[in-house]
């Protein structure tokens, strides 16, 4: 959710970012999150086994359960840093707030109004340079208490045994909201995805209340038509798209894949799609308004109190509620909005993951709790890799997983896979009398030929972009890193790219006869017992018949993903 909003400031305007955002969201997001949802529900497995319905190409299964790996380990910290907040939150002064504590340096000063600065003095009676030179109590609370920053990546540091019980309460929530399955876990859901919503709506009206918040929405809204011809725009936008919606992670297969057969899935994706991005566009509102009270505060420029990343979230808004009265109330409520918010999401890549790993397994290797068994099993072992994040070098570890692991080059490379697969090894005729099986009626042809045409041509532009404009990680524009921490960051994203192409070739090699034997061989679906109660021979023409499915008594999976 933050990624967007400041996306927008560092744009300077979210109302040019939205012209590229939704017109990727209509070519590219939405047909792919259709696609993704349509083929778990018709193929009914996870993110390994949904890929039967081009058996070559398995490796993009494969390549999802890889990132959303990396997703489930890098991702719930910000929800360990989040509770850690929340529970400094319930305090009469908020331990950000004030000089003074034990973390805090000489430099730290609690007042910056740079414009009473402007002939010469300033808070404090020190003057401009002096005051440049000075730290917030906010800055000094994220750095040296919560992630006790180190030097670099190669100076690990000691634990921060408060970050690590933060993250071990984590792990253990989403432990026992998904160790039971989707119908346990959609029930805590429907709580944990409409929550952040009422929330959101009292920030909102706090937000517009204070001054400033009129300059800060203005800004939000206002423009810049200039910066449609950068090609940094295009990139982010379709970046945060991808990765808004879930995209290539194998989360939203798994998800459908427990609908019913005859699901409207169709009308469910573009639902889901549209509240995601409304849901993004709305707490611009309630950003920009904060933002714009801060820098009427500071006297300075809005694009100066905007953080990126996770600065948004532990800086520039903690800043701002210690300008509000009743301080620890708002924050309270912020970052226990923030919790549940990515709760959710933490759920349905948990859930993706499980899914995949029982699909892949034969029933023959079932055994009694096997589920919770393996949920307990993949969360430890996330922990366990999550304990060098906890360290005093932990963000230069968090920052390599969030740009190299799950970052856009990944999401847009599963992606073209993903929509060549459908529609031009399966074909998409062929999937959309699929779809108009389950349904009952063949969607608007403008999916089809976003499958096709548009959609690939988008990825690959903007994953030929990403390239072209690679830029290597530095950590708060200062700290470079080393040719090694960029190897294994390259390791990360690799891990997950190749496994297409080698999947392929290997199932190619092992396969027996021509190279157009083997191809025909290996790209036939591999249908599942489900799909007899469904399909009628293909030489009967069924995808254009009216089929009555077979009741399966069970409820529809409402797919409630909650936008971070």
């Amino acid at each position: 959710m933050w990624d967007c909003c400041l996306l927008c400031a560092a744009h300077l305007a979210a109302g040019v970012f939205l012209i590229p955002y939704l017109l990727i969201a209509l070519i590219g997001g939405i047909p792919i999150f259709f696609l993704e949802i349509s083929l778990g529900q018709f193929m009914k497995a996870g993110s390994i086994n949904v890929w039967n319905i081009a058996p070559l190409f398995k490796g993009l299964g494969f390549a999802s359960m890889v990132i959303v790996f990396f997703c489930n380990t890098y991702y719930i910290m910000v929800l360990a840093w989040g509770f850690y907040y929340l529970v400094k939150s319930f305090a009469a002064t908020l331990p950000w707030a004030t000089c003074g504590n034990p973390w805090n340096s000489d430099e730290c000063v609690e007042i910056f109004r740079h414009e009473d600065c402007a002939n010469g003095t300033g808070a404090g009676n020190l003057t401009c340079d002096e005051l440049s030179d000075k730290r917030s109590p906010v800055i000094e609370f994220w750095e040296n208490q919560v992630l006790r920053l180190s030097q670099g990546l190669d100076f690990p540091g000691a634990i921060n045994w408060e970050v690590t019980l933060c993250l071990l309460a984590c792990w253990v929530l989403v432990y026992f909201c998904v160790w039971k399955g989707v119908k346990s876990t959609g029930k805590i859901v429907y709580f944990t995805a409409t929550f952040p919503y009422v929330v959101l709506i009292i920030l909102l009206i706090r937000g517009v209340m204070l001054p400033g918040a009129q300059d800060g929405i203005i800004y939000y809204l206002k423009p810049d038509w200039s910066k449609l011809a950068s090609p940094q725009v295009w990139i982010d936008a379709g970046t945060q798209i991808f990765f808004s919606y879930a995209i290539g992670l194998g989360a939203l297969t798994a998800l459908g894949s427990y609908n019913r057969f005859n699901n409207n899935c169709y009308k469910d994706a573009i639902i889901l799609a549209l509240i995601n991005s409304g849901t993004s566009f709305f707490s611009g509102f309630v950003v920009f308004s904060i933002l714009g009270f801060m820098a009427a505060e500071q006297g300075v420029d809005i694009a100066k109190v905007a953080e990126s990343g996770p600065g948004l979230a532990f800086i520039a808004y903690p800043r701002a509620v210690t300008l509000m009265p009743v301080a620890p109330l708002w924050a309270a409520l912020f970052f226990f909005m923030l919790l549940l918010l990515g709760l959710d999401s933490q759920f349905v890549g948990v859930e993706g993951f499980i899914t995949g790993i029982l699909d892949f397994f034969p029933a023959s290797y079932a055994f009694r709790f096997q589920r919770e068994v393996t949920v307990a099993i993949s969360c430890s072992v996330c922990f366990l890799i999550e304990l060098s994040m906890v360290t005093e070098g932990g963000m230069y570890v968090f920052q390599l997983f969030d740009y190299y692991s799950a970052s856009g080059t990944t999401l847009l490379w599963q992606a073209f896979w993903e929509c060549v697969v459908i529609a031009w090894v399966y074909g998409a005729d062929r999937f959309m009398d699929d779809i108009a099986c389950m349904i009952g009626y063949r969607p608007f042809p403008w999916m089809k030929w976003c499958w096709m045409v548009l959609t690939p041509l988008v990825c690959l532009g903007i994953f030929l972009f990403n390239v072209a404009y690679y830029k290597p990680l530095i950590y708060n524009n200062t700290y470079v890193y080393p040719w090694w921490g960029e190897a294994i960051g390259w390791g990360f994203a690799l891990s997950s790219m190749l496994c297409v192409p080698l999947t392929a070739l290997y199932k190619l090699m092992r396969a027996k006869g021509t190279l157009a034997e083997r191809w025909h061989h290996l790209t036939q679906p591999i249908w599942g017992l489900h799909h007899l109660e469904y399909k009628v021979p293909e030489s009967e023409d069924c995808a254009l018949k009216t089929l009555t499915p077979v009741s399966d008594g069970g409820a529809k999976v409402v797919i409630l993903e909650s936008v971070m």
